[in-house]
């Protein structure tokens, strides 16, 4: 009679079997965590992109919400800040505010902020606050730090206004001529002081930094409520 084989795995057969779980194990953690980091990297496209939606209707409803006060300037553009004076939809009653967009580095990245005055009561109160704004922009404190939100990278951006059926640059000559049967109008009225007239739409164009999920130029068109409402594209 024959001896009859043991059962049971030797030791190079068990060596083998770890060395191919390992393997497995391996190979499995690698894909594993290749989705969790393609997961995240797809999470953050889409909070960069909604946070750049966010800050995109933002910018329409604080024009949505423009007011022109008596002898006060209702927008401003000098190529570094933009300011205007807004009122409240949700409470005509809480006075105006004062709203500034500009652009500045922020931890070594240009980044896109904007800047909101308490609610306003009084001239003197927003002649200070659009003060305070432009200064804002130039060379901020901790307080109005403080009052400013981050809306998204930026690399340079730049406004152009609707007027008489054509885009101009707000900086130009023919940008700051009033008509002239507004400045008439104003001048009729005592103590008034002539006003560039509001324009029909605003056209803002930004350029987003490399490897945003925008990245390159956007351009946003809003149009006043008397010329149809906002538009973007």
């Amino acid at each position: 009679m024959t001896p009859s084989r043991s059962t049971g795995f030797t030791l190079v057969e068990l060596l083998v079997a770890l060395f191919v779980l390992s393997l497995v194990a391996i190979l499995s953690w690698r894909g594993l965590d290749g989705m969790v980091r393609t997961q995240a990297q797809t999470q953050e496209r889409a909070d960069e992109v909604l946070a750049a939606q966010v800050g995109l209707a933002q910018w329409k409803t604080d024009l949505d919400a423009l007011v022109q006060l008596p002898q006060l300037t209702a927008l401003d553009w000098d190529g570094r800040v933009f300011r205007l004076t807004r009122r409240n939809p949700a409470d005509p009653g809480d006075g105006v505010r004062v709203t500034a967009w500009t652009q500045r580095n922020v931890n070594g990245r240009g980044t896109w902020l904007r800047w909101q005055s308490p609610p306003l009561r009084t001239r003197g109160e927003v002649q200070e606050a659009w003060a305070r704004a432009g200064a804002w922009a130039e060379n901020a404190g901790d307080a109005d730090r403080a009052r400013e939100v981050p809306v998204l990278p930026l690399s340079e951006w730049q406004l152009y206004y609707h007027r008489g059926g054509a885009w101009t640059n707000p900086q130009s000559r023919d940008a700051a001529r009033v008509d002239p049967a507004t400045a008439a109008a104003a001048a009729a009225q005592p103590g008034a002081r002539a006003q560039p007239p509001l324009p029909d739409g605003i056209r803002l164009v930004l350029v987003l930094p490399p490897g945003h999920p925008l990245a390159g130029q956007v351009s946003v068109d809003w149009a006043s409520p008397g010329q149809g409402g906002g538009r973007s594209s």
